[in-house]
């Protein structure tokens, strides 16, 4: 889910999200879900797929906001505009299930990006990279 939430923003590749998918599916061949997305050829498919398809209320939160600020943070490592960066990220915020959308750290996605409408940078900065280091230790 969460390669295809960053599809969805530009934020990986179609490449990426097939090669993450083809590494889920053989560690688990026998999962019916992952093997329906090796078939589908078509991403959009595939995205409205796993959107219809996932239990929201079963969602492990924990393993979920781990693998999406590990990315993120890969992300925002290599983009040099943070204002686009800042933009990506309140679509996603925009594009989560809304059970986790007002929740930490996945609130922050929404305003974040709010100080840049005043030049504040380093604020922003500084909230993503808060975010960023939820998950770790």
């Amino acid at each position: 889910m969460v390669y295809a939430l960053l599809l969805c923003e530009e934020l990986v590749t179609e490449n990426e999200y097939s090669k993450r998918l083809d590494e889920l599916f053989l560690s688990s061949p026998e999962n019916d879900d992952l093997l329906c997305l090796e078939w589908e050829t078509d991403i959009q498919k595939s995205i409205i797929y796993i959107r219809t398809h996932i239990d929201y209320n079963c969602l492990d939160l924990d393993r979920f906001g781990r693998i999406l600020m590990g990315k993120l943070e890969v992300i925002y490592e290599k983009c040099p505009d943070i204002k686009y960066f800042a933009t990506r990220m309140y679509h996603l915020w925009e594009s989560l299930p809304g059970n986790i959308q007002n929740l930490e750290p996945f609130w922050t996605l929404c305003y974040a990006d709010d100080p840049l409408s005043w030049g504040d940078e380093e604020q922003t900065r500084n909230l993503y990279e808060h975010m960023l280091s939820y998950y770790k230790d």
